[in-house]
């Protein structure tokens, strides 16, 4: 890789490019990186109503990156995960290999949206193509998920989406070095908030 360009870039806001497609299995699917609530298997069933275990290929790591609670869900009222550019960090997830079926459902869970007329993303998070590695294996053409309009200061997740990031975290097989400093830093934003109401 050349460049922060070359890791990661933006998807056309209408059309998938058919290189971004497998069509090496029984059906078309994608590769899917989840970094947030989706690394939990049976939250992401909950959103593409079918059993999703069979589609974890395993732990994956996003180099160049780092995670914060840069929005405001309002499903949930409380912050969401997102990843920033951050060329000393890097992000754990979960790699899946999703249907081609499904890919409409999970854009909806993260609220894509495309104005008309200006043919640009205007929903909570935007599709990205990006390169991870998994299992001694390197994936491109990986899709996974960005905030659009990021917060200025991270937002501490609620009790609900910081057990299910974490129950999927250690689910999957990520680090468990990872999985402490992902327990801490949720752990530490919830205090803070605390805090501040408290003041």
């Amino acid at each position: 890789m050349n460049s922060d360009t070359d890791t990661i870039q933006s998807i056309d806001p209408i059309q998938w490019d058919e290189k971004f497609i497998s069509t090496s299995h029984a059906e078309p699917s994608f590769y899917y990186f989840a970094y947030g609530s989706c690394m939990c298997p049976v939250d992401l069933q909950r959103t593409l109503s079918e059993p999703t275990h069979s589609y974890v290929i395993g732990p994956a790591t996003l180099q160049g990156y780092r995670l914060g609670f840069y929005r405001h869900s309002r499903r949930r009222n409380c912050g969401a995960l997102d990843i920033v550019k951050d060329a000393n960090s890097s992000v754990e997830g979960v790699l899946y290999r999703l249907p081609w079926r499904l890919s409409d459902r999970l854009d909806e869970r993260e609220e894509v949206r495309i104005d008309p007329d200006k043919q640009v993303h205007i929903g909570g998070y935007r599709p990205e193509m990006i390169e991870v590695h998994s299992l001694g294996k390197d994936y491109q053409n990986v899709r996974t998920y960005m905030v659009i309009n990021k917060l200025a200061q991270e937002l501490a997740p609620n009790d609900w989406y910081f057990n299910v990031v974490l129950r999927g975290a250690v689910t999957c097989g990520l680090t468990q070095e990872y999985c402490w400093q992902l327990f801490n830093h949720m752990y530490h934003l919830q205090r803070q908030q605390v805090s501040y109401h408290n003041s």
